[in-house]
């Protein structure tokens, strides 16, 4: 490592984790000593932290408060650290903190409308993919149906959540008052998917989750079909299946079958 990087890694442990090793390297003037000056650079450093997670979280800023919130950043920045050159990335621990970390942990809403923004986020930079059309499908034989692989889009998102964080985050985007917080159990399968520009949710029964993670992982249009069989019974498998399969289509979910 040359002087001129290890002077960079000094300065950059000093900025984001108050390491003292680079003070003697900073020089005095302009009225501050060197460790006001760096805790200027801290301080911008936190500052512009905070606003990538206001950016990303505006659900759980609502649910929060402004002071909570801010409290909330700065312990995040100092516990999660940046890892990834790119901004973007920062907040991407930001639901499994809230779920380990006392007091955030006592409000499981919070890390779950954390899991839902950082979910839905994550739908603007996956990959654009072609779309499945329903006639496509429709043409194939029916002795054929069997072998077909349904195949997400990459801009597909699953989760499950028990509390209503859903509606609260579209109301807070809207600038209305959210509907209170309700919990339910067992926790509701949720589908979030990018169709074009367009960000989209809504939630799922429990077959249709079932069969939509199965397909994720490679099953066949048969498999599914015997999946459900143990669920919804051998005379409704098949409608079924087709049902959750027409509405993915619908929804621009698949991207080939």
């Amino acid at each position: 490592m040359s002087r001129l990087q290890e002077l960079q890694r000094r300065f950059q442990a000093g900025v984001l984790g108050d390491d003292a090793a680079v003070l003697p390297h900073i020089a005095d003037g302009g009225g501050a000593d060197p460790r006001q000056r760096l805790g200027i650079y801290a301080e911008g450093m936190r500052l512009r932290f905070l606003e990538a997670l206001r950016n990303d979280y505006p659900g759980v800023l609502a649910l929060l408060g402004e002071a909570d919130f801010d409290a909330l950043g700065r312990a995040y920045a100092l516990a999660c650290p940046s890892v990834n050159p790119s901004i973007r990335w920062f907040g991407a621990r930001l639901a499994g903190y809230l779920t380990e970390t006392p007091p955030w942990r006592a409000r499981p809403e919070l890390a779950e409308m954390a899991a839902f923004e950082w979910r839905k986020g994550e739908l603007h930079d996956a990959a654009d993919s072609a779309v499945a059309a329903i006639a496509a499908v429709a043409a194939v034989p029916p002795e054929a149906w069997a072998e077909l692989r349904p195949r997400p889009v990459p801009a597909v998102r699953r989760l499950d959540l028990h509390w209503n964080v859903p509606a609260v985050w579209r109301a807070v985007d809207r600038g209305e008052p959210p509907p209170a917080l309700a919990r339910v159990d067992p926790a509701r399968p949720w589908l979030l998917w990018r169709r074009e520009l367009a960000i989209h949710w809504r939630s799922l029964d429990a077959d249709e989750a079932w069969a939509l993670d199965v397909c994720v992982a490679g099953a066949t249009f048969g498999e599914v079909c015997e999946g459900l069989c143990a669920r919804v019974g051998e005379e409704h498998a098949a409608l079924r299946a087709a049902s959750a399969l027409k509405q993915w289509l619908s929804d621009g979910v698949l991207a080939s079958v």
